[in-house]
C-alpha cells in the first residue's frame, strides 16, 4: 500500500526551487448500503485516492489534481499548478500556511470496528432499522429507504514552508424516512439519523423512533395563518440556525463584504444569553480533528461571548487580507482550494430545556422541518425566509400541527430577540454541540 507521507515528500521533492508548494494526499473507503422492502436495494463499496498540488508563485496561485496515486499521474502534478498560476490574476493575499507554534492537540477520531465489521452485518442494520420503523406504529405505510453508511479516511498535508501533517478518520450512520398516510390522504414524511465513530455505536431502535414520531406529529396539519409567534428550535434545528449564523462569520467573506457583522467585532451583536465558540478538539464532536485543512493545529476559536462579538473564522489566505492570525479554521477537500468555516460548533448550555420552554409559551411555533435553506437565505444581508412545518404551541401545551408555512425575518434582528438558550445539549451528527433555542421577532406567514 502506498504511503502518503512518502508520497507527499517525494512530490515536494520534485517542485524547483522558489516557490512555495503544499500537497494533500488522500486516501477513503466508503461503504453504503440501501435497503428496501427487506432487500439490499443498493450496496456500494469503493476506495478513492486523491492527490492536490498547489503553488504560489509570484503572488499567483495555480492548483492541480488527479483521482491516482501512480507515478506517472502525480510525476506532473507540480508543473501543471506552476503552469496553471502563470494563468492567474495577482493576489496579495495568496499564500500557504506556515507553521505558527500552536500544538496539536491529539484527537482519537478512529474506530476499527468500521473496517472489521462485515458488510453482511451492516447490511444487518439497515435492515433492522427498516423492520423496527415498520413495528413502531400501525399508522406507518412503509419505508422509503433505510440507509447505512460509514467511510474510513486519510490524508497527509505537506509543504515547502514546514507543513506536516497527518490524520485519519471514521464514520458510521444510520437514517431512514418513513411515510405516514395522513387524513387529507397525503402523505406524512419523517426522517432521523444516527451518527458515530463506527457501526458499534449506532442505535437502531432511537432512529426507528424518532423517524415516527417526527412521521405521526404532523398528520392533520394545515396552513397556518400569519402571525409573530415565539418560535423554539429544538438542537436540530438550532444547529442549523447557528451554523448558518457561523457561516456569515467567515473572515472570507469579511474581507469580501458579503457579511453584515464585518464592522462589529466587539459589539453586541446577539442577545447575551448567546456564546458560541468552534472548537474542533473537543474530542465529543464528532468533527473532532488535530489539523485543519491547510495542516495548522485546529483550536478553540471564540465567535460570541454573551451576545457580543469576538471575532472571525480564518484560512491564511483571509488572514492576509485582514492582516490577522489564521484560526485554524481551514476547510477543504483533498482536490480543492482552502476556505475558513466552522467545524464544530459549541454553545455555551444555559437553563430549561424543551419541555420546560414549551410549559412557559402562550403563543408558538415548535419548529419540525425547514426547507429551503439554501435559497431562502441571504447571507449577505442576513433576511431569511424559509418553508416551515411545525406545531403550533398555545397557553403552554403542544397545540395544531401546521405545514406549507414561510418563516420570515432578518438573522441579526433574530440574535438579538434570543429569549431562550436550554441546557439540554445535544450532539449532531455534523460535530456541532447546542442546546434548544427560542427566538421572537420572526413572522409565520401561510395561507390559513
Amino acid at each position: 500500500m502506498v504511503e502518503l507521507a512518502e508520497l507527499a515528500r517525494k512530490i515536494l521533492a520534485s517542485a524547483p526551487p522558489g516557490d512555495d508548494v503544499e500537497v494533500c494526499v488522500g486516501r477513503a473507503v466508503e461503504t453504503s448500503v440501501r435497503v428496501h422492502g427487506g432487500q439490499v436495494e443498493s450496496l456500494t463499496v469503493a476506495e478513492s485516492h486523491a492527490v492536490g498540488v498547489r503553488v504560489v508563485t509570484g503572488s499567483r496561485e495555480g492548483h492541480a489534481h488527479a483521482g491516482s496515486f501512480d507515478a506517472d499521474v502525480t510525476e506532473g502534478l507540480v508543473g501543471e499548478a506552476r503552469d496553471n498560476a502563470s494563468f492567474a490574476e495577482v493576489d496579495e493575499r495568496v499564500g500557504l500556511a506556515v507553521p505558527d507554534g500552536v500544538a496539536a492537540v491529539p484527537v482519537d477520531r478512529w474506530d476499527p470496528t468500521v473496517e472489521s465489521t462485515s458488510v453482511d452485518d451492516k447490511i444487518a442494520l439497515a435492515v433492522a432499522l427498516e423492520a423496527a420503523v415498520l413495528a413502531a406504529d400501525p399508522r406507518v405505510r412503509g419505508v422509503r429507504a433505510s440507509v447505512y453508511g460509514d467511510t474510513r479516511s486519510e490524508r497527509v498535508v505537506m509543504s515547502s514552508t514546514g507543513i506536516d501533517s497527518h490524520t485519519v478518520g471514521t464514520m458510521a450512520s444510520l437514517s431512514t424516512s418513513v411515510m405516514v398516510d395522513d387524513v387529507d390522504g397525503g402523505t406524512r414524511t419523517g426522517g432521523a439519523v444516527d451518527a458515530a465513530r463506527g457501526p458499534v455505536g449506532l442505535d437502531v431502535d432511537k432512529v426507528a423512533d424518532l423517524a415516527v414520531i417526527r412521521g405521526l406529529q404532523l398528520l392533520g396539519a394545515v396552513a397556518p395563518s400569519t402571525a409573530r409567534p415565539t418560535v423554539v428550535f429544538e438542537p436540530r434545528f438550532a444547529a442549523t440556525v447557528l451554523g448558518l449564523v457561523a457561516s456569515m462569520l467567515s473572515g472570507e467573506r469579511v474581507v469580501k463584504g458579503r457579511t453584515p457583522f464585518a464592522d462589529r467585532v466587539g459589539a453586541p451583536i446577539a442577545a447575551d444569553l448567546l456564546t458560541m465558540f468552534d472548537d474542533p478538539t473537543d474530542p465529543m464532536s464528532l468533527a473532532a480533528a488535530a489539523f485543519d485543512g491547510e495542516g495548522l493545529a485546529c483550536r478553540h476559536v471564540p465567535l460570541l461571548s454573551d451576545g457580543v462579538l469576538d471575532g472571525f473564522l480564518h484560512d491564511t489566505r483571509s488572514a492576509r487580507g485582514l492582516g490577522v492570525r489564521s484560526t485554524g479554521s481551514a476547510s477543504r477537500s483533498v482536490r480543492g482550494a482552502p476556505s475558513p468555516s466552522h467545524r464544530s460548533l459549541h454553545v455555551v448550555p444555559g437553563t430549561g430545556d424543551l419541555a420546560s420552554f414549551i410549559a412557559g409559551i402562550d403563543d408558538g411555533l415548535l419548529v419540525a422541518s425547514l426547507q429551503g435553506l439554501h435559497s431562502g437565505v441571504n447571507a449577505v444581508s442576513g433576511d431569511l425566509s424559509v418553508g416551515v412545518e411545525g406545531i403550533r404551541i398555545r397557553n403552554g401545551e403542544l397545540a395544531e400541527p401546521i405545514r406549507e408555512g414561510t418563516l420570515a425575518g432578518a438573522i441579526p434582528a433574530m440574535l438579538r430577540h434570543i429569549v431562550g438558550v436550554g441546557a439540554d445539549l445535544e450532539h449532531q451528527p455534523g460535530g456541532s454541540i447546542v442546546p434548544t433555542v427560542v427566538v421572537d421577532g420572526l413572522t409565520l406567514g401561510g395561507g390559513g
